[in-house]
């Protein structure tokens, strides 16, 4: 019990600590202004007829100098720049400090829930399992974050075809390519309309076109936006009927995404079999856990050992490594490049 009260409070303290930081920052001086206007947010001046509301336990931790140096330290160093980028690309509302803060809850969550569990369930409170724990919490936010990137991604090349037919008959009634891009905004979907609205805006700011829709590419991150921007590019600089050109890069796309939909309706039982590959080993040891707690005691115990940990451990971590190898073979072999 007394292990499991200490989980819960050391859970409790990180979980202040991402309130904290969840507001940190958020009256930068005139370059996060401008940022926050480019990015497509307003800030809200209060009224002076507003009951102004008391500050929260958030709101207070906000205030916390040391937490605000925290994130910018975080946000000047490498590790902090990929990871913004990251986040930019997921369309979180998140800085990289606040982002690690929860990745730091979340690495200290599973285990205390696992702690919790373990009132119902003992295997779940011996060390293998609260290590095991730990490993999860440290791979849950990075693969959520890689999951929202991927799936907005994915939605971007869906709608980036119609996107372009959009633009090149905006072009053929006799509109300029912002004011094609403007109609884009609003006539399309998220999360076109998100980017397309920023490289307005920072056009509207003073930037360069050309540098606008170098920034969409680097923060999208599609092949397909690239050919369209670097068409775009070499257009204005040669000339040319950029109406004619987008329809080709359109129907590119379109039968490359038909493509892809056909490739992978094709290796669909392929990329099935790697998760059943990967995932039934795991729903067997834990359900033998549940079932016959006992039956899984003699992998943890020492002797027999090797390198002074118990045999059983070291099979375990090395099964789980050649699985998690076999997983990414399959899932490279089922990548095919269109």
């Amino acid at each position: 019990m007394l292990g499991l009260l200490v989980g819960i409070l050391v859970f409790a303290g990180v979980m202040l600590v991402v309130l904290g930081l969840s507001g940190s920052g958020r009256s930068g001086g005139i370059s996060a202004r401008l940022e926050r206007y480019a990015a497509g947010k307003t800030e809200m001046t209060p009224s002076a007829t507003t009951p102004q509301k008391s500050a929260g336990l958030g709101d207070l931790l906000a205030q916390s100098v040391a937490l605000a140096r925290l994130n910018r330290v975080v946000e000047q160093r490498d590790f902090g720049a990929n990871l913004a980028r990251d986040i930019a690309r997921a369309d979180l509302k998140l800085k990289p400090g606040e982002f690690m803060a929860l990745w730091a809850a979340t690495a200290l969550a599973v285990p205390t829930v696992f702690l919790i569990l373990s009132v119902v369930l003992a295997p779940l409170g011996t060390i293998p399992a609260l290590i095991m724990g730990l490993v999860i919490g440290l791979f849950l936010p990075r693969m959520w974050l890689g999951r929202r990137r991927a799936g907005r991604l994915n939605a971007f090349n869906k709608q980036l075809p119609d996107t372009i037919t959009l633009l090149a008959n905006a072009l053929r009634a006799g509109s300029s390519f912002l004011q094609a891009i403007e109609m884009v905004v609003r006539e399309a979907q998220p999360p076109v309309t998100v980017e397309f609205g920023r490289v307005v805006r920072e056009v509207n700011l003073g930037l360069a076109f050309d540098v606008a829709l170098e920034n969409m590419v680097r923060r999208v991150r599609s092949d397909d936006l690239e050919l369209m921007a670097t068409a775009i590019t070499i257009q204005h600089q040669v000339g040319g009927n950029l109406a004619e050109i987008l329809d080709s890069i359109a129907f590119t796309i379109r039968e490359r995404v038909r493509i892809k939909g056909e490739i992978r309706s094709l290796t669909a039982q392929q990329r099935m079999s790697g998760y059943v590959v990967a995932g039934m080993p795991i729903f067997l040891m834990l359900l033998l856990m549940v079932i016959a707690p006992g039956f899984m005691k003699p992998m943890f115990q020492n002797p027999p050992g090797l390198f002074g940990l118990p045999a059983g451990l070291i099979l375990l971590g090395l099964g789980g490594f050649l699985m998690f190898i076999g997983f990414i073979l399959i899932r490279r072999i089922v990548a095919i490049e269109v």
